[in-house]
């Protein structure tokens, strides 16, 4: 029987690429975002190599999460695989210049949201005795950079939900997982410049990032291992980067 994994985030960069990859590997998909043009779009380019269906909502509305993922049809019912890759980063502010708005959209989404999805899904999970919840960190998560404060924080939750989760579940049967990027060239740095296109371009200018499917190939890769093996931590960078901010740039 094939596996059915849930994907957020899934209309581009790591959460597309991940549904791509996953497709390849006979997965079935549940595609979960907020724009349902990419979803549609992403259902049909998959389709003809697993069932997929999709979810429109946004992971900051937890009553809605609950709903949705409560009215799943029979066939994608029971879910083997979460992958919360739905997040954010608004703004690169000092603390003293930061907006309200933005941390608020950092913290429930790359926070609450996270765990309002995974409620909705782990305890179906531990009756059945086996599941795998991979959360889709940052280096982020790891350190602490000039400008990043909040977005930081959020990854920091992140990587501390991931631990503890990790204990909690231990003797479930249920695998969790953390995957800590550095830098990725998707639409990551137009979201967080606010649509300035010629600033979010410069971010990946000068060296060669990862693309999104280096990312989703290792989370393949990590769902993938024996019933025994689980990669619980991975930090995946580009050669050319050191750390949050040590990058072998070009001029």
């Amino acid at each position: 029987m094939s596996r059915t994994a849930l994907i957020t985030g899934a209309t581009s960069g790591i959460g597309k690429a991940t549904a791509e990859s996953f497709a390849a590997l006979g997965f079935n998909l549940i595609i979960c975002g907020r724009r349902e043009d990419r979803l549609k779009a992403l259902q049909q380019q998959l389709q003809e190599q697993v069932n997929v269906h999709y979810l429109v909502f946004d992971v900051r509305d937890r009553k809605v999460v609950e709903a949705e993922i409560a009215a799943l049809p029979d066939a994608f019912r029971q879910i083997d695989i979460l992958v919360n890759n739905a997040g954010n980063a608004h703004g690169l502010d000092l603390i003293q210049d930061g907006d309200p708005d933005d941390w608020d959209a950092m913290l429930d989404i790359n926070v609450k949201g996270l765990l309002y999805v995974t409620k909705a899904i782990v305890n179906g999970m531990i009756a059945r005795g086996n599941g795998h919840i991979v959360n889709v960190g940052s280096i982020a998560g790891k350190e602490v950079y000039a400008r990043g404060n909040v977005y930081c924080a959020s990854k920091h939750a992140v990587d501390a939900l991931t631990r503890g989760m990790l204990i909690d579940l231990n003797g479930t049967g249920v695998k969790v997982s953390s995957i800590d990027p550095g830098l990725v060239s998707t639409e990551f740095s137009e979201v967080r410049f606010k649509g300035d296109k010629e600033r979010a371009e410069s971010v990946y200018q000068g060296y060669s990032p990862l693309v999104a499917s280096d990312v989703a190939e290792v989370i393949a890769f990590m769902v993938t291992r024996p019933a025994h093996v689980n990669i619980s931590d991975l930090v995946i960078l580009p050669t050319d980067q050191a750390s949050s901010t040590v990058l072998n740039k070009k001029q």
